[in-house]
């Protein structure tokens, strides 16, 4: 059954790293000899700050399986309303904009649970990420009558957009909706940034729309939101950003 949700949600578009400086006071701090400090990648940054399953009890978090992805990059998705492009992106696991590094995993609470997606991206100057997510708020009333978003064979018809309350302060947030085999899927997405870094998530359940016998109103799990920013807070703190 896990199997054939994917599948389902492949097709509809929705699986979509010390520094030890020493020397005396006569020894400049860019002399060869002087230990200089590790800097981390962006990736690297990500990796530390995404949840994993010891972050959050009761979910099991891991790597989206490649096969199921709605697309590899943006460029591969098309949207008949190109204005609603952020949208797309951010309900398939794909980064705004054109950051340096991003990272998605996929938090599940169980069989017939929602699972919520987390995609983290780092932009440089941080003054991108404000851009992005102003980007992403703006297309939201913009396309309140829907938008169709495809890439390969993979297409999906979201029939409505709506902006809604965040679990957390200063976080865009809106709900779509979505149709297959005449059954209605309520689906919800929610973009929050800290800094350099914007946080997406998407809520989906994938379950009930393989059953497509029942609707379903994937509500943001607000346990997974704070998990998450709290661990990016606490990054950030470290970092001094």
């Amino acid at each position: 059954m896990k199997r054939a949700a994917l599948a389902v949600v492949s097709v509809l578009a929705l699986t979509s790293a010390l520094t030890a400086c020493s020397g005396g006071e006569d020894t400049p701090t860019d002399s060869p000899s002087a230990p200089k400090a590790k800097q981390i990648t962006p990736a690297q940054r990500l990796a530390k700050a995404i949840v994993t399953t010891d972050d959050l009890p009761g979910y099991n978090v891991s790597e989206p399986e490649a096969e199921y992805v709605f697309a590899k990059s943006s460029d591969e998705v098309t949207v008949d309303k190109p204005g609603c492009a952020p949208l797309a992106y951010a309900m398939n696991q794909l980064p705004l904009g054109e950051p340096q590094a991003d990272l998605t995993r996929g938090a599940g609470a169980g069989y017939g649970k929602t699972s919520t997606y987390i995609t983290l991206a780092v932009y440089e100057p941080a003054a991108e990420a404000e851009s992005v997510l102003a980007g992403l708020a703006k297309a939201v009333p913009e396309c309140g009558d829907g938008f169709t978003a495809k890439a390969g064979k993979n297409t999906t018809a979201y029939g409505s957009v709506t902006a809604e309350k965040g679990t957390t302060a200063g976080a865009v947030a809106f709900r779509s909706t979505m149709t297959f085999r005449g059954i209605t899927h309520t689906l919800h997405t929610e973009a929050v940034r800290d800094g350099d870094v914007l946080a997406v998530y998407f809520s989906v359940n994938g379950f009930a729309i393989a059953d497509s016998r029942r609707p379903s109103d994937a509500k943001m799990p607000a346990n997974v939101v704070r998990a998450q920013d709290s661990k990016l807070a606490k990054q950030s703190s470290r970092e001094g950003r």
